[in-house]
């Protein structure tokens, strides 16, 4: 644990330091306003507009600042130019090794610049986040929608710092020119990719990377896939050592992702038949389905428990489970068991790694490439969902060797244990356990020790200068900061506000009133799902005889539409309008999929069928999409490690949604195959209601 104050102090630069966010005074700011509303004193309206303005005024001194500095490197580059020219010309080796080293103390200039930017810009979102904690509003996001678009919003210099590229451009292109190129005729333009770079110019490129925060479509699957981060954790001192990573390590992770949504899917098509031909009734198929949900219910919690110790054996165990699962379920058509199917859907549940999954990509995966590891997840997992039914609609032969049948109903069981039996060799050939924490911690221990007594001195020393102007709110990420001296004695201690919950009741008492809303959205929207998604082939071979082609080539298309929706959403949409009304507006549409899909007046056709189910499915995507980018930012930041993560939760809410769903299909099924569309929509009508009702009553609170 650093403290907020000697960070800082290591961290600033001293003759910058008047144009750093002042924290000291804005933290004692919203702790005056947090007394004036209590007392009465000042209305909360009020203290919206004073506590913008401050920090208008804020951002623009650093900004006008940073401009003013991107302007002294700009005059030194122009004069570098010149004598650039003159060296060309009359070419001089000493004057081009003193040129080449100007040019880089330009370079080591920006990287100073940068540092500055990155510490203002995570300053500005600690504040804001104190904020809306002593609050309880959801300020931050109103204030960085309407500054980062406004076409005269000092914000915009902070996020995207355009002026930065032209300076690092014209560093490279100059320090690539000095170089020795002789006979050469391309420049850095006709070489996008350069295979040695001068070092600062290789720096200067990571800084910028990591100052980007990312806002298009990428950052809108991250959050889909609901990899929680710390929330203190920035891209300067990311805590994952480079050198440990391992590519084929995260291909297997994702890997074992898509192999797993294709096994949940696969059998969808031909559930129903599979069950009728053991003797069971058409409408089984919900238990056949949902049975693998079951297990995946207690799967969730172990594994999760598990990752926190390995990640390759989890891996492990889950292939085999799913490899004797699927074996179990294949051979059930000739064992005439309709216990052996379930046995072997519940073997596969058991062996749902989604949270080492996701686990594995926030733990072990640099910052720097997690937004597209992350948003790797969510497609893996929309390629498998669309993958699953196309695959079984391909698998239409019948054929028998030696006593066991492979047919439509067979198929994929044989199918999918294969697929695992060689992803369980790939696996146990390329994985590489990354290195746990524990490992270095004797070492990562003294190394502190000798850090924090070499900067006692100076620290004493530094403590007699005027603190208002040395602390500039800001935090590196991946070190644990508070500020020792300006914690307010309600706010929780240091280590309790980072200790993760230890049981599914701890982690409940960390939600807060909306993010309960957020997880019964979430739970309306997987039942509706799996409703569709289970019931299809029985309900389109009742009301239209379609095949099981069909029915495969019906669902292929509903999780073809995962990717491209996300797309419009994250890249569009969702910068056109704020969250929360995305959120209401998807929870509205679901409502009227699901009312226009009923069976009531007239013949169902199957334009009322499709139509209707597409709608519905759409909308719960965008919704989907929308609620996990929510959750992700509102969770406490105690539910981003450990067994009961946020992941977690929110995993248990969609499974359990897919269990009551397929048993709601099942006992549905006691009414007859003419009711059971009706008796399974209305379930879901009902719980639409009461989410889209709750969303309204939490609207303000949302994000």
């Amino acid at each position: 644990m650093v403290a907020f104050g000697k960070y800082l102090q290591r961290k600033q630069i001293e003759e910058w330091s008047g144009y750093y966010i002042n924290y000291k005074l804005m933290k004692k700011k919203v702790k005056q306003y947090a007394e004036q509303i209590q007392g009465g004193s000042q209305h909360p309206r009020h203290v919206l507009k004073d506590f913008s303005r401050m920090l208008d005024t804020q951002i623009e001194k650093t900004v006008l600042f940073m401009l003013e500095q991107q302007g002294l490197l700009a005059g030194r580059l122009a004069v570098l130019r010149e004598t650039h020219d003159a060296i060309l010309e009359q070419p001089d080796i000493s004057r081009i090794v003193e040129l080449r080293e100007s040019y880089r103390e330009v370079g080591r200039d920006l990287l100073q610049l940068l540092v500055f930017v990155e510490l203002n810009a995570i300053g500005l979102r600690k504040i804001l986040k104190k904020f809306d904690k002593r609050f309880g509003y959801r300020f931050a996001d109103y204030y960085v929608k309407t500054r980062a678009d406004h076409p005269y919003s000092q914000l915009q210099q902070v996020f995207k710092h355009v002026g930065v590229g032209a300076v690092v451009g014209a560093i490279s292109r100059n320090l690539h020119e000095l170089q020795e190129n002789e006979g050469s005729f391309y420049s850095i333009y006709d070489q996008p990719v350069l295979p040695l770079q001068d070092p600062v110019v290789e720096a200067l490129k990571n800084a910028v990377d990591k100052l980007t925060h990312s806002t298009n479509f990428l950052n809108f699957l991250a959050q889909h896939a609901l990899i929680m981060q710390d929330d203190l954790q920035t891209p300067s001192e990311d805590t994952i050592d480079e050198r440990t990573y391992h590519f084929n390590s995260l291909l297997l992770n994702l890997g074992n992702t898509f192999l797993y949504m294709v096994n949940t899917y696969i059998i969808v098509p031909t559930a129903d038949d599979y069950s009728m031909s053991l003797g069971a009734a058409a409408t089984v198929c919900g238990v056949v389905i949902g049975s693998m949900a079951v297990a995946q219910v207690f799967s969730s919690v172990y594994f999760s428990a598990w990752s926190n110790k390995s990640y390759f054996k989890p891996l492990v165990f889950s292939s085999i489970a799913l490899f004797i699962g699927n074996l179990m379920y294949a051979m059930a058509y000739d064992a005439n068991s309709i216990a052996l199917l379930l046995l072997g859907r519940l073997c596969c549940g058991l062996g749902s790694a989604r949270a080492v999954n996701r686990r594995y990509i926030s733990d072990c995966v640099p910052l720097r490439i997690r937004m597209q590891a992350s948003a790797g997840f969510v497609s893996a997992s929309a390629l498998g969902m669309a993958c699953g039914p196309a695959l079984a609609g391909l698998l239409q032969v019948k054929f028998k060797i030696y006593k066991l049948t492979f047919n439509q109903s067979t198929l994929p069981g044989w199918v999918m244990a294969v697929a695992w039996l060689f992803y369980l060799v790939w696996l146990c050939i390329s994985f590489k356990e990354p290195l746990r924490d524990t490992d270095e911690q004797e070492e990562q221990e003294r190394a502190n020790a000798n850090e924090t007594t070499s900067t006692t001195e100076r620290e004493e020393n530094s403590r007699v200068v005027e603190e208002g102007l040395r602390k500039p709110l800001l935090i590196a990420s991946g070190i644990k900061v508070e500020d020792e001296e300006e914690c307010d004695e309600s706010e929780e201690s240091p280590e309790d506000s980072r200790r993760p919950a230890n049981s599914f009741g701890d982690a409940y008492r960390l939600l807060t009133p909306s993010v309960k809303v957020q997880l019964l959205i979430y739970f309306m929207l997987k039942y509706a799902m799996e409703i569709l998604l289970s019931e299809s082939s029985v309900i389109t071979s009742y009301y239209f005889h379609w095949t099981t082609s069909s029915v495969a080539i019906f669902l292929a298309c509903l999780g073809l539409t995962v990717l491209p929706i996300n797309i419009i959403v994250g890249s569009y949409i969702s910068n056109m309008f704020e969250d929360r009304q995305i959120l209401l507006t998807s929870e509205i549409i679901v409502f009227f999929g699901i009312l226009f899909s009923f069976n009531l007046f007239v013949p169902y056709t199957v334009p009322q069928y499709v139509i209707s189910g597409l709608v519905m499915f759409v909308a719960a995507e965008v919704l989907e999409g929308v609620n996990l980018s929510l959750l992700s930012r509102v969770m406490s930041s105690r539910l981003s490690k450990g067994t009961y993560n946020g992941g977690l939760l929110s995993t248990e809410a969609g499974t359990l949604a897919r269990v009551v769903a397929d048993a709601t299909i099942t006992l549905g099924g006691y009414l007859g195959r003419n009711h059971l569309l009706n008796a399974t929509l209305l379930p879901s009508l009902v719980i639409c209601i009461g989410s889209i009702v709750a969303t309204c009553c939490t609207y303000n609170s949302l994000y």
